[in-house]
């Protein structure tokens, strides 16, 4: 994110995150409130996944989405299983360095996922 609050408010939920997992008070709303700042920086693609996001851990009270592939010597694609508080952690991670081009094709397929999980 390019907001220096923008990153200072996304430190803070991740921090949170990590002390208190998924199920921590208020996380909802504190990646509600970082929407805000990806609504200013004008980036559809984080305004997309944050409210997908905090969806996703409302509506499912977890966060267990297939977004992570690893790939075989010949191309096939298996779903990493990761722990639904290190998967939200990597997201947040991401979205920190959310112009790099490869976080960004990263965000776009935790994008599709929830969008398939949630619609």
């Amino acid at each position: 994110m390019k907001i220096l609050a923008a990153n200072i408010k996304l430190d803070s939920i991740i921090e949170l995150v990590e002390k208190k997992g998924i199920e921590a008070k208020g996380l909802s709303e504190q990646l509600k409130e970082l929407r805000e700042f990806a609504l200013k920086e004008q980036d559809p693609l984080l305004t997309k996944v944050l409210r997908l996001t905090y969806e996703y851990l409302i509506e499912k009270e977890a966060f267990d989405v297939q977004a992570q592939y690893e790939e075989d010597e010949e191309g096939n694609e298996f779903p990493l299983e990761i722990e639904d508080k290190e998967n939200l952690l990597y997201l947040l991670n991401l979205l920190k360095n959310a112009d790099h081009k490869i976080n960004r094709e990263e965000i776009k397929d935790y994008r599709t996922a929830l969008k398939e999980e949630l619609y």
